[in-house]
């Protein structure tokens, strides 16, 4: 992540309730910034804007789940236009870094229940769909709540030994309950990825290190638009990790696109895809420039 802006800043804000796995990321990847707690992604988004917090920590996509819907409408109003581009609404936040934590979910229940007796599971949307087997196995009723850690202090207030949680060991602790079963994630590869927020642009230098950076674009009512504004990345040797549409207006045309690339924008072949890129966009937003995170490294 970048060593400057991130390295002074004092508090974070994620979404979630003590114990969500967005509290667990951010005490892993800011680990000298005080985690507070929102309910929501706009509140802690909203908490930056405001100056009451320096960072947020937010989701936006997993390995089994996909991407976080919610999270990916936020992101089209980060960052700045490219110049001679028009973005509409504030451009006042920044992808300033990335984390991917390894999510590992418990089955959490009051002290001294039965696996054999519960029958109702409460968790966060995701990470219920990140658990179809064990609930399957189980026979239990899903039922969604706001976050993860919400839900097993939830299942505490209920003190009914036939509810049951599926969050973190972590929120466990916090609410005094007990894992009736570990790891119950259908993949052991569960991983999600958080993107680092925060008020003002911090690039990190062209220097040779591995950077990602993200930006939105739309392509101009032109045929094959979109065929020739990616055509730059291809010719000039641009990895594009990451390509999302959006059907926005109520239309049901792809009228924009999220993307993340490797490489920095002042390096000669991303500025020449990117260049290609704006000759075929309407409209060219830049998301973030931030480091890339070592977990890419190790990627299959």
């Amino acid at each position: 992540m970048s060593p400057t802006y991130i390295a002074r800043s004092k508090r974070v804000a994620f979404q979630g309730e003590p114990g969500a796995y967005a509290h667990l990321a951010a005490r892993e990847a800011l680990p000298h910034a005080q985690a507070v707690a929102t309910p929501t992604f706009e509140g802690a988004l909203e908490a930056v804007r405001k100056g009451e917090s320096d960072l947020a920590i937010i989701p936006v996509e997993n390995s089994v789940y996909g991407r976080i819907a919610d999270v990916h409408f936020l992101v089209r109003y980060f960052g700045r236009a490219i110049k001679g581009h028009v973005a509409e609404g504030p451009r006042n936040l920044f992808i300033l870094g990335e984390h991917f934590h390894r999510v590992r979910h418990q089955l959490l229940g009051l002290k001294g229940a039965r696996l054999s007796g519960v029958k109702t599971v409460y968790s966060q949307g995701p990470a219920l769909g990140q658990c179809r087997k064990i609930i399957r196995e189980l026979g239990l009723a899903d039922k969604q709540w706001s976050d993860t850690a919400g839900a097993a202090r939830h299942v505490a207030e209920l003190n009914d030994p036939s509810a049951c949680a599926i969050a973190s060991t972590l929120a466990g602790e916090t609410y005094g309950l007990e894992v009736l079963r570990a790891d119950v994630e259908d993949e052991p590869h569960n991983m999600t990825r958080f993107l680092v927020v925060g008020g003002e642009p911090d690039d990190p230098p062209n220097d040779g290190a591995p950077v990602v950076t993200t930006f939105l674009f739309a392509v101009r009512n032109v045929p094959a638009a979109l065929y020739k504004a990616l055509g730059g990345f291809a010719t000039n040797g641009v990895n594009m990790t990451k390509l999302e549409s959006y059907q926005l207006g109520g239309s049901f045309n792809a009228t924009e696109f999220y993307a993340d690339i490797e490489g920095h924008p002042d390096a000669r072949n991303v500025r020449l895809a990117l260049e290609e890129l704006q000759f075929f966009s309407s409209k060219v937003v830049m998301l973030g420039i931030y480091p890339a995170h070592p977990f890419r490294a190790e990627m299959p």
